[in-house]
């Protein structure tokens, strides 16, 4: 357990600090900017053990990268992991200085919090790319079903154009987030790892790279649950309920779809691993989750092996 800890709650204008230690706590606002970082660095000062904090789209990255090249301790938490540690304090209210005081208690009593690594500028980009590309394709998705309803010739004229200018961008999004992944050997040589295994393109590889950067350091099932791929089972004495998933990243099951459903073409492990769950009554859906929940724990398992998918031997006629 750690002992002296600090929880920083972000907004767009403003950083929320709680200090959580055994002689005491104390609390602090800062702006969130150049000067009020160096303000929160020296407010924080040495030998604290964890500063934790939520991801808040764009607010948080400057936070990020400027109190890690300060040597700070950085800890993210999820929100929803938040969420429920406070109701579990019994805690309802959600204000600034409420959240920055219970993101501090909880990286104190949470031991296994796994620390925010230093990215590089190349990796930095390629989420901010990935995130624009993520976008874009929503809006493509949404161009593409409002056609589907147009009557109209203009209405449909710029919706046609609106869809080939989408398709521009990605285009050159797609291109710029290959270059990344070639700029740096640990991107290079994550994305060919990833790209061994069929059913994962370069395209599933960069999102994947992106919103799942522990891959490569957890166990199998711990890279299924943070992915949003274990079974959760619900039981109760004699009663058994129906086991589904449950949270984890909706983003890297989205990720994750389409490789899975060209797995099950393509991928004679993962196609006999479909077919078997088909013959034993299993619905489609769950065979296909049981197929992206093997797909993400074969990939951080060749990713902590630093190897490349071998093939399996054809069994002799």
């Amino acid at each position: 357990m750690t002992n002296h800890t600090v929880g920083v709650d972000i907004s767009k204008a403003r950083l929320d600090a709680h200090e959580h230690a055994p002689t005491g706590s104390r609390t602090a606002s800062f702006s969130n900017d150049a000067a009020g970082f160096r303000k929160l660095i020296a407010w924080v000062g040495p030998g604290v053990g964890r500063v934790a904090y939520e991801p808040t789209g764009p607010w948080h990255r400057d936070f990020e990268e400027v109190l890690l090249k300060a040597g700070l301790p950085l800890y993210a938490i999820n929100p929803y992991q938040v969420r429920c540690f406070a109701r579990s304090q019994g805690r309802r209210a959600k204000i600034d200085a409420v959240d920055a005081r219970t993101l501090a208690v909880m990286a104190a009593a949470i031991d296994d919090l796994r620390p925010t690594p230093a990215k590089s500028r190349s990796q930095r980009d390629l989420a901010e790319l990935q995130s624009v590309r993520d976008a874009l394709v929503a809006d493509r998705t949404a161009t593409l079903n409002r056609g589907k309803h147009l009557r109209h010739a203009l209405a449909k004229r710029i919706n046609k154009e609106r869809l080939a200018q989408i398709e521009r961008q990605l285009k050159s999004v797609d291109d710029e987030i290959q270059r990344l992944l070639q700029s740096e050997e640990t991107l290079r040589r994550r994305s060919r790892i990833l790209t061994s295994i069929p059913g994962i393109s370069s395209v599933t590889a960069a999102g994947l790279i992106v919103h799942m950067p522990e891959l490569g350091t957890l166990t199998g099932p711990r890279a299924a649950s943070l992915a949003g791929l274990a079974p959760v089972t619900r039981e109760s004495g004699a009663w058994r309920g129906r086991s589904f998933i449950q949270g984890g990243g909706h983003t890297v099951r989205r990720t994750l779809y389409m490789p899975a459903l060209s797995a099950i073409r393509w991928n004679p492990d993962l196609k006999r691993k479909y077919a078997a769950l088909l013959d034993a009554g299993k619905p489609p859906k769950v065979a296909l989750t049981a197929v992206m929940r093997k797909l993400v724990v074969l990939a951080n398992a060749l990713l902590q092996q630093d190897r490349l998918r071998t093939p399996e031997p054809r069994a002799a006629n």
